[in-house]
């Protein structure tokens, strides 16, 4: 299913790119770009703007500037398009209590329409076999990230924003996680990490937002 995003298409690219989180500007001029098979490492200080970079990428916020494209054409031009070719996984896992394991990747796959979905490869990609029948209750918080992350399995799709995505992972669910972004880019995915940690990703771009300093409003120009 993943060689199924391994034409030249679906590039994603951020152009003059402008954000603000309530009264501050956070940063501008902002430009990058993912092509099939690539990977992009956000870092910076804390406040220095990964997260609402992967927002902004993920639709959850409105640009104050420039625009993001997807595929060659303006993201807001047909957003329900752009959302369904990504994966967003952010600070909360997104996990129901009541549910079980295997139900929770079910239900995942179920509200993207995939018909066949791949759960047991993606209760192994993480390593969650001997937990698939258990409530999320019971599950630590390394458990429920491993979880969150077999989403991206589970129910595929081209580009995988991810922030913190190691947040909480013992070396051997970092080591998961790296081994599935890799065959994920190996078969044409796209992802944008923001991390505080080094990630070992072949040929990564890096992103410091520190290179993208806030400027005066009057000087950002139309949406």
């Amino acid at each position: 299913m993943i060689g199924a995003w391994s034409d030249d298409r679906g590039v994603l690219a951020a152009e003059n790119l402008g954000c603000r989180r309530g009264e501050r500007m956070i940063f501008s001029g902002l430009n990058c770009v993912v092509p099939p098979g690539g990977a992009l490492l956000l870092t910076g200080a804390n406040g220095s703007g990964k997260s609402s970079l992967l927002r902004l990428l993920a639709t959850l916020l409105t640009p104050a500037a420039g625009r993001v494209t997807w595929d060659g054409m303006a993201i807001a031009d047909d957003l329900p398009r752009y959302r369904a070719s990504l994966h967003y996984v952010g600070h909360l896992d997104g996990i129901k209590p009541a549910l079980g394991v295997r139900e929770t990747l079910a239900f995942w796959a179920e509200i993207r329409g995939v018909a066949a979905p791949p759960i047991d490869r993606a209760l192994a990609a993480f390593g969650l076999e001997m937990l698939a029948d258990w409530p999320c209750r019971w599950l630590s918080a390394g458990q429920r990230r491993r979880l969150a992350l077999a989403r991206l399995i589970a129910a595929p799709a081209p580009l995988w924003l991810l922030d913190e995505p190691t947040a909480a992972l013992d070396s051997d669910s970092e080591q998961r996680l790296v081994e599935q972004i890799e065959t994920f880019r190996a078969g044409g995915g796209r992802v944008v990490i923001a991390t505080h940690q080094p990630m070992p990703l072949a040929d990564a771009q890096n992103l410091l937002l520190e290179q993208f300093p806030p400027v005066a409003e009057d000087s950002l120009g139309d949406f």
